[in-house]
């Protein structure tokens, strides 16, 4: 099948020449993209807004045979048309003539590489997503859209990010590059013609050498050794049961997962380390210093609260993922907390058999289901002699409990 649908990528400052214009009957496109070439009189324009309709012109105009061209931003296979095209009519009826993509542009101009920079569109999502990967990454690029633009992203992201809210790209009159603090960037009026913002930890910038592009790869191991972290006489996570937390929670690249009573912080280093934004509560101020430090030895972003749980749980965003750790009278207020705002599970860790039925209970009376096991392990150790015995851990009990429609959006849990 010829290809009868003409995919041009245009706006960052390349012409569409007028031979791909030529014989078209239907031309799709932005207003802007329309207004800046030349189109005979006698061809149907349909100019860009709500998807359905436009697609809906393109078959009434396919079933004619007729020749279609669709105008787009930079790249249209980049968070573009090309998908809905491909998804409604077939691959095989585009010809792609793709353009230098907004993103591209926008490091082209700062002078950077992006082959280490995540790319998250907030054009009609959920901004929290691209929130929370800019907390998790030192290089984003958010292609925004109304009511997720610079200001909004400003006044989610960590405050020590450069913002560089790049506008009009490609436009020689009206193109802007700014670089500005998440306070400035929340507190302006930014207009309608941003093309993307750039969320930068400038003292991180210039990454290594790449081999994959993306973030940053993801690790070859998790449940590292207790020997990974700096702790205070043993209290830390043990790696068996960190083994089963990390995989109830099920941390990823746009997650946010609170660490509560985190102690040297092993869960939350090891939930950043596998992608997703964490933060750290912990009352001790040794141990925020202590998390911090993991954090620091692991290459990750933590942030790290300082204040007691439930009271300091108030100022933090809802969270996909909690892990508690610890116990104490507190612990069922806890664990109530969390479980009204977890959007998908809670996971507690409990050496007292006398705190596991309050905890079931604070998961349960949230409309979680709740499951949990008894974790009872022995590591080999060595004996004089050259032999090896086996030296029992103390047991833990690790709840969970489940949001319904998390498990029933086929989330691993």
């Amino acid at each position: 099948m010829r290809p009868s649908i003409t995919v041009v990528g245009t706006g960052t400052g390349a012409p569409v020449a007028d031979e791909v214009l030529a014989g078209a009957e239907l031309v799709v496109g932005g207003r802007r993209h329309l207004d800046a070439v030349r189109l005979p009189e006698t061809v149907e324009r349909v100019v860009l807004g709500p998807l359905a309709p436009a697609l809906d012109a393109v078959e009434r105009c396919l079933d004619k045979d007729g020749r279609v061209v669709v105008l787009a931003s930079g790249d249209p296979g980049f968070f573009g048309i090309v998908r809905a095209l491909a998804e409604r009519f077939g691959a095989g009826r585009l010809d792609v003539r793709p353009g230098v993509s907004s993103v591209a542009t926008a490091f082209a101009r700062l002078g950077l590489p992006w082959d280490d920079a995540v790319v998250v569109s907030a054009h009609g999502r959920d901004l929290r997503t691209a929130v929370n990967v800019c907390r998790a990454r030192p290089k984003v690029a958010v292609l925004t859209g109304p009511g997720a633009g610079p200001a909004e992203l400003g006044a989610a992201v960590p405050a020590d990010r450069v913002l560089v809210v790049a506008s009009a790209l490609g436009d020689p009159g009206r193109e802007r590059v700014e670089r500005v603090t998440p306070a400035e960037a929340a507190a302006r009026d930014w207009g309608t013609a941003v093309s993307v913002v750039l969320c930068l930890d400038t003292a991180r910038a210039l990454g290594p050498v790449r081999t994959l592009a993306g973030g940053r790869e993801t690790p070859a191991g998790w449940a590292l050794g207790e020997a990974a972290f700096a702790h205070r006489d043993s209290m830390i996570t043990k790696f068996e049961v960190r083994a089963l937390a990390l995989a109830r929670l099920g941390p990823r690249l746009g997650d946010l997962v609170w660490d509560v009573g985190a102690g040297s912080g092993s869960v939350a280093v090891e939930c950043a380390r596998l992608g997703a934004a964490a933060v750290a509560v912990e009352k001790s101020p040794d141990g925020v210093e202590r998390v911090r430090a993991n954090a620091a030895a692991h290459g990750v972003d933590v942030r790290v609260v300082h204040g007691e749980a439930p009271d300091a749980l108030s100022v933090l965003d809802d969270p996909d993922a909690v892990f508690i750790g610890g116990g104490g009278r507190e612990l069922p207020a806890v664990v109530a907390a969390c479980a009204r705002r977890a959007r998908r599970t809670v996971v507690i860790a409990m050496a007292a058999l006398d705190r596991v039925p309050a905890a079931r209970e604070a998961l349960t009376a949230a409309g979680l289901s709740c499951d949990g096991v008894l974790l009872q392990s022995s590591r080999l150790a060595p004996l004089p002699g050259d032999v090896t015995r086996l030296a029992a851990t103390n047991p833990v009990f690790l709840l969970w409990g489940v949001r319904p429609q998390a498990r029933s959006e086929g989330v691993a849990l």
